[in-house]
């Protein structure tokens, strides 16, 4: 059964909801799909790469835990913005990934 989502399932005014709704329902459903090839599949991964990715570093370093009550405007929109650019394939999650796991600790990034 295929299921279609609709980015805008919660209210576009309340961009912390469609960030939460986005990384913890739909992004770990497409995760289980023969489609997708993303290296993680659970929602807290998710989250921690698009934060990561929106503070260019380790997001609890830029923002009080737990982070959907502390996102600023600003941080939530461009949260949102990139988890649909994820979805729609126009930014690459595992390239996303390896500089989340760089920022961590956890992989060297190769120089470029």
């Amino acid at each position: 059964m295929q299921h279609d989502f609709d980015f805008l399932q919660t209210p576009p005014d309340n961009p912390v909801a469609r960030y939460v709704h986005l990384t913890r329902t739909v992004m770990p459903f497409l995760a289980l799909g023969e489609k997708r090839h993303w290296p993680v599949r659970n929602d807290h991964c998710f989250q921690h790469i698009v934060l990561d990715t929106i503070c260019e570093g380790v997001w609890y370093d830029h923002i009080a835990r737990p982070a959907y009550k502390h996102l600023s405007h600003t941080q939530a929109l461009a949260a949102v913005q990139l988890c649909e650019q994820i979805i729609t394939d126009q930014i690459d999650l595992a390239v996303l990934n390896q500089k989340s796991l760089a920022w961590r600790g956890k992989l060297r990034l190769p120089r470029s």
